[in-house]
């Protein structure tokens, strides 16, 4: 089902560009590609973005690729005179490292929404105020 949906937002994103409401981007290795990003402004805010997906290769985990798009992503949405990053995730086991990623990496988790994806994964939002906003 993940797949999916970031095959629909690559998709739109390369149909329509930025005018989609997404940006990717995309870290390179040489000829492979162990990591890429989505993001977007969220409609009907001042400044709020959110981050859609960050995906690292788990063979490529643990080299700095996840901190590098992620620092990317930040600069990219200041540039946009963004102010806030949201992300949302779950809070399954399989979960984990990303919600001790996030925290790692100077987010805050500001709410959990109960039995949101099924009964007993909730929704854990992180937020992170960015410098310029």
């Amino acid at each position: 089902m993940e797949v999916s949906c970031v095959e629909e937002l690559w998709n739109e994103y390369l149909d329509k560009g930025q005018a989609s409401g997404y940006t990717f981007l995309v870290y390179r290795d040489g000829d492979q590609v162990p990591g890429y990003a989505c993001f977007g402004p969220h409609p009907l805010t001042e400044g709020t973005f959110d981050l859609y997906w960050i995906a690292v290769d788990p063979a490529a985990r643990q080299r700095g690729i996840g901190r590098a798009l992620l620092s990317r992503v930040e600069a990219e949405v200041e540039a946009q005179a963004g102010r806030l990053l949201v992300i949302e995730t779950s809070s399954t086991p399989d979960y984990a490292p990303a919600r001790g990623f996030y925290a790692a990496c100077g987010y805050t988790q500001e709410a959990v929404i109960r039995d949101f994806y099924a009964p007993g994964d909730h929704l854990v939002i992180f937020c992170k105020r960015l410098p310029g906003g």
